[in-house]
C-alpha cells in the first residue's frame, strides 16, 4: 500500500507512527512542504499522512504552501482517501475545513494527559503525550472530538480523517533533534528545562510507543476503511 507523508525537509520524521504504519504494510512517498510543486497527485496513494511544524498557518511567509496543504486536506476528502494529520498537520485540517487558527493563551509543550471523551477509542488516548504547540484550532463542521485539554481540541475525527494536536510519532531522538534546531532556548524561556525534558522523553516513550501503536492500530482498523 502507498502512502504519502508530508513535512518539513528538516524534520520529515513520522516516529513510532510511522513504524507502525510500515509494520500495517504501508510504503510512503515523502512530500517537502517547502516544495509543494514537487508533490505527487494523490492517485494510488492509500493514505496521506501530515507531521507537524514549526510553521503557524497564518504566517503570510508560507502562505503559499500552506493553501497547497489545505487543497490536499479537502482533495483527500473528497476522493475519500484516508488521512491523519498531527499537530500543525491538524491545524491545516481545520483551516483547510472551514475552522479558524490562532495564538493560544495556553501553550502547551511538555508531557500530558489529554482527556478522553466518550466516542474515544480506548484508556491509551489519555497519554501522556508530547505537546509543542502555541496555537489552537477551531473544530470544523463534521468532526467529533475524541478528546481535549483545557488548551483545546487534541483529538478529532470525520469520515477517514483522524486528527491529533498531541505529538503520537514523538521518538527520543525526535525531541532530541527539535531541541537542538532552537526548541531548547524556547524551552528555557518558557522555564524548562531541556534536560529534564529530554529524560522524561526517554521514561515516558514506554508507555507512548505502545499507545502510538494502539493509535495507529485503531486507525488503520476503523477510521481509514468507513
Amino acid at each position: 500500500m502507498r502512502g504519502l507523508v508530508v513535512g518539513n525537509g528538516s524534520d520529515l520524521d513520522a516516529g513510532f507512527v510511522g513504524q507502525r504504519l510500515r509494520e500495517h504494510g504501508y510504503a510512503f512517498t515523502e512530500a517537502h512542504r517547502e516544495r509543494p510543486e514537487d508533490w505527487p497527485s494523490l492517485d494510488g496513494v492509500d493514505l496521506v499522512v501530515l507531521l507537524g511544524s514549526e510553521w503557524h498557518v497564518y504566517d503570510e511567509a508560507t502562505s503559499a504552501s500552506v493553501a497547497a496543504e489545505a487543497g490536499l486536506v479537502r482533495d483527500a476528502l473528497a476522493a475519500r482517501v484516508p488521512l491523519l494529520a498531527i499537530c500543525f498537520g491538524a491545524q491545516i485540517v481545520s483551516h483547510a475545513l472551514g475552522g479558524a487558527v490562532a495564538r493560544t493563551d495556553r501553550p502547551e509543550i511538555g508531557w500530558y494527559p489529554i482527556e478522553p471523551l466518550d466516542a474515544a477509542p480506548g484508556d491509551f488516548v489519555a497519554g501522556p503525550w508530547v505537546q509543542w504547540h502555541d496555537d489552537v484550532f477551531d473544530v470544523p463542521d463534521g468532526f467529533d472530538v475524541l478528546a481535549r485539554t483545557p488548551s483545546g481540541p487534541q483529538l478529532i475525527r470525520r469520515e477517514r480523517i483522524l486528527a491529533t494536536q498531541f505529538h503520537p510519532e514523538c521518538t527520543e531522538t525526535m525531541l532530541a533533534r527539535w531541541l537542538r534546531q532552537g526548541g531548547a532556548d524556547e524551552y528555557r524561556r518558557r522555564g524548562g528545562d531541556p534536560a529534564a525534558f529530554l529524560a522524561a522523553t526517554r521514561e515516558n516513550t514506554e508507555v507512548s510507543r505502545p499507545n502510538a501503536e494502539a493509535l495507529v492500530d485503531w486507525f488503520v482498523d476503523d477510521v481509514a476503511p468507513s
